[in-house]
């Protein structure tokens, strides 16, 4: 992982998207975007991010089939998923945490919100080791 980490944000509404990157961005990471379910297949597996922020509603492949996929390859099952959803209902939250997410945010959300859980799901960098 490079001492910046790169966050996969994959939505269809571009508005949201450009959003998102601007903001991630300003945040200090590295963003990469999808528009739909094969690209964020793809780009997840060409890329490698440290984490992915993940729509459940997509076209080509949804965001629970992707988080499926990614879930059952040996080298992106380990990737952080958050699963970006306009659904407040309990079936599709189970849903999506049976999928393979590891945590969910209504869209709506306050972008304060969503950075502070990247944050929290990032795998923690090595400490330094003294000599």
């Amino acid at each position: 992982m490079s001492s910046t980490p790169t966050i996969l944000i994959v939505d269809d509404y571009l508005d949201a998207l450009q959003v998102w990157e601007l903001y991630l961005t300003a945040e200090g990471f590295n963003v990469l975007t999808a528009a739909d379910g094969h690209a964020a297949l793809a780009s997840a597996i060409g890329h490698h991010p440290d984490l992915i922020v993940l729509d459940l509603e997509l076209p080509g492949l949804s965001g629970f089939e992707v988080a499926r996929h990614l879930r059952e390859l040996a080298h992106t099952r380990h990737i952080p998923l958050i699963a970006a959803t306009g659904y407040s209902y309990l079936k599709q939250l189970e849903q999506a945490r049976h999928a393979g997410f590891d945590t969910i945010v209504i869209k709506p959300c306050d972008p304060q919100a969503l950075v502070a859980e990247i944050r929290r799901l990032l795998p923690t960098p090595p400490s330094p080791v003294a000599n």
